[in-house]
């Protein structure tokens, strides 16, 4: 993730004097007071603004390590891991179509969620696991607090590394949606198509134009989620229209033109629309039948999961029922064959009485 905070670099335009160029002595002195005062606030305003400072440079016991161009620090904790960390940048350290980066790199290894707070400021999305400032060629990244689940954090480092690899060859040139695919493209975060298999609004509003996709960065953890993946695959499919070169040639003259449209042209011999409305087209033909397709599974899922119950419970009551029937019969022929056995008894108690003799009077 991208999160260069404002540099401090102030827009001004020197509308006082041509307010009151026309009032008179007084207004000048005015005027004149004002300039200073203006003049002492750009000054202020393109100053270089100082590092942040690092809730971490407090703690004695911090573990800093260098590796070549890069300078992890961390607390004794995480050491383990921010070494196994920087080793792996450090054994890799190229990126596709780039030549190879030499600015040193400074990276923190947050102990905690509040120190990562701090480190990152509001510029962030809470969301966020792991931070590049490219202007200041820095990293800031949770530790082992974050958990598995968070993702590998070699994997997660190498994307960082890219979004100041790609900065310190472009510059600001790269807009957003190019800047968060390609450090996809580079970390190989192939998972990222896996979101676009349940993403039912490919289906509903279509892909969206890669402009727009900026937008979706900010708009919170689901809609980002969906953002980073159509990112990574328009990067991926730009590199795949040029199997020999993949996206070097471009990147070369991109730099050089300082257009992104101008470098398209020049290496893959179509326009950026015309590329755009490619992609955004094999897009929704591949992600979005299988984006229905998988919702409509998840859909039936869920009625079949409140199917069965119910389903369970007729079957219950029925089971119920059928108990009940059979106890009736049951009782019905107890009760049958308890008269007959009356009535058989009966009969042959009046059997068993000795016949009158004749009478004699």
């Amino acid at each position: 993730m991208r999160g260069d905070p404002d540099d401090g670099r102030g827009r001004g335009s020197s509308t006082t004097g041509a307010i009151v160029r026309s009032v008179g002595p007084l207004a000048r002195i005015v005027a004149g007071v004002l300039s200073l005062i203006t003049a002492a606030l750009l000054l202020g305003a393109t100053a270089p603004v100082p590092s942040r400072v690092s809730p971490q440079t407090q703690d004695a016991d911090l573990v800093r390590l260098v590796r070549g161009r890069f300078t992890i620090v961390s607390r004794p904790g995480d050491s383990p891991l921010a070494r196994a960390m920087v080793e792996a940048a450090e054994r890799s350290d190229t990126f596709p179509g780039l030549p190879r980066p030499r600015q040193s790199v400074h990276i923190d290894v947050a102990g905690d969620a509040a120190t990562f707070r701090a480190l990152i400021g509001a510029s962030a999305p809470e969301w966020g696991v792991a931070v590049a400032f490219p202007r200041s060629q820095r990293i800031v990244m949770q530790g082992r607090y974050a958990g598995a689940e968070e993702g590998n954090p070699k994997e997660i480092l190498r994307h960082e590394l890219a979004h100041l690899a790609l900065h310190e060859a472009l510059g600001e040139l790269p807009p957003r949606w190019f800047d968060e695919g390609y450090a996809a493209y580079a970390a190989q975060e192939w998972g990222r198509e896996e979101a676009l298999a349940t993403n039912f609004a490919l289906v509903l509003r279509g892909v969206p134009s890669l402009d727009s996709l900026d937008l979706g960065f900010y708009a919170g953890a689901q809609r980002a989620t969906g953002a980073y993946a159509l990112a990574y695959t328009a990067v991926a499919e730009l590199a795949a229209l040029d199997r020999q070169h993949g996206l070097s040639l471009f990147l070369q003259r991109w730099r050089e033109s300082r257009s992104m449209d101008a470098g398209v042209r020049a290496a893959y011999g179509i326009t950026l629309a015309g590329f755009e409305t490619r992609w955004r087209t094999r897009t929704r033909r591949r992600y979005g039948a299988l984006a229905l397709v998988t919702d409509l599974a998840i859909v039936g899922s869920g009625i079949l999961g409140l199917l069965l119950p119910l389903q369970h419970l007729q079957r219950r009551r029925r089971r119920q029922r059928l108990a009940a029937m059979h106890e009736a019969e049951a009782a019905a022929e107890r009760t049958r064959r308890e008269q007959a056995l009356e009535d058989i008894l009966r009969d042959g108690a009046g059997s068993d009485r000795p016949e009158a003799g004749p009478q004699v009077s």
